[in-house]
């Protein structure tokens, strides 16, 4: 029930509280969708705002995440906590959007020229890897090529994520989690440092 906890601002809700909400949402309690809605768009943005550098995209796919999260609700399993499950549909959703602007601006005139040209283009420079190769182009060829590294590595580098929250997300044993992790590393380095 919406005000049955200790306090009524949402940040103040304990991960126990989210998984109650969470349960309660599966179980068709409207009020609870959006009280849960509500306590996780902050930490959904951040996922989004860790792809997207542009406010204005990581907003667009935060909204994208919190559709997804309601629609497939009934698919947390709750092994783990609800904010793991929501962190990996945050960055699907991030992923998504990025893939979609970019197949926009790909459409829009690829042989663009002009004084903007020369510069590096924020949305194709990572950030975190600090080079123009960006770290979703590497996601995109990994995943094409080596998928079941993909999610483990983005759970553990870019959100710091333990390694054994992500098992119990992934529902694999932690050896092979740590497995994955380091062979998806030394595939995607080469392609960070722009030697692919």
């Amino acid at each position: 029930m919406p005000g049955t906890h200790s306090t009524d601002t949402p940040g103040a809700l304990t991960p126990d509280d989210i998984d109650d909400l969470a349960r309660r949402a599966q179980d068709g309690d409207r009020d609870a969708l959006e009280d849960l809605l509500a306590a996780v768009r902050p930490r959904a943005l951040n996922v989004c705002r860790g792809v997207l550098p542009y406010s204005s995209d990581a907003e667009d796919a935060c909204q994208e995440a919190l559709i997804n999260i309601a629609a497939k609700i009934g698919s947390w399993g709750g092994r783990g906590r609800f904010t793991t499950w929501m962190h990996v549909v945050a960055v699907n959703s991030a992923r998504s959007t990025y893939r979609r602007m970019k197949n926009q601006a790909v459409a829009a005139d690829p042989q663009a020229g002009g004084p903007l040209a020369d510069r590096p283009d924020p949305r194709t420079t990572s950030v975190i890897a600090g080079t123009r190769l960006d770290l979703l182009e590497a996601m995109e060829t990994l995943e094409r090529e080596h998928p079941q590294y993909v999610e483990p590595l983005l759970l553990r580098d870019v959100y710091g994520l333990p390694y054994d929250e992500i098992a119990r997300l992934l529902s694999l044993p932690l050896g092979t989690v740590k497995a994955q992790i380091h062979h998806g590393r030394k595939l995607a380095r080469p392609m960070l440092s722009g030697e692919a």
